[in-house]
């Protein structure tokens, strides 16, 4: 958790990760064309958000299935409850 602060707090200049992006980079700027750049940037964005939309859709669905037992369980119980009620005043 501490990881991931200190990583969401640090603002570093990030740069391309592989030796074919960097040169196709940094020759579409220096021909004056950013749109490769952007393209790039924006994959990486995309690529980078999969894996946390992912684990956020687990997350949401195991806990509105938690929830869903948690309502079942209190049913439960207060129909065994009614039931002991009756049967205990016959």
């Amino acid at each position: 958790m501490v990881l991931i602060l200190l990583l969401l707090i640090s603002n570093t200049a990030s740069f391309a990760q592989c030796a074919m992006c960097r040169a196709t980079v940094e020759s579409t700027m220096s021909n004056g064309r950013n749109l490769a750049a952007t393209g790039l940037n924006t994959g990486i964005l995309y690529l980078l958000s999969a894996p946390y939309l992912i684990v956020a859709g687990v997350a949401f669905l195991w806990y509105r299935n938690s929830k869903k037992e948690v309502k079942r369980r209190e049913n439960m119980n207060l129909v065994q409850r009614r039931l002991n009620q009756v049967l205990g005043r016959i």
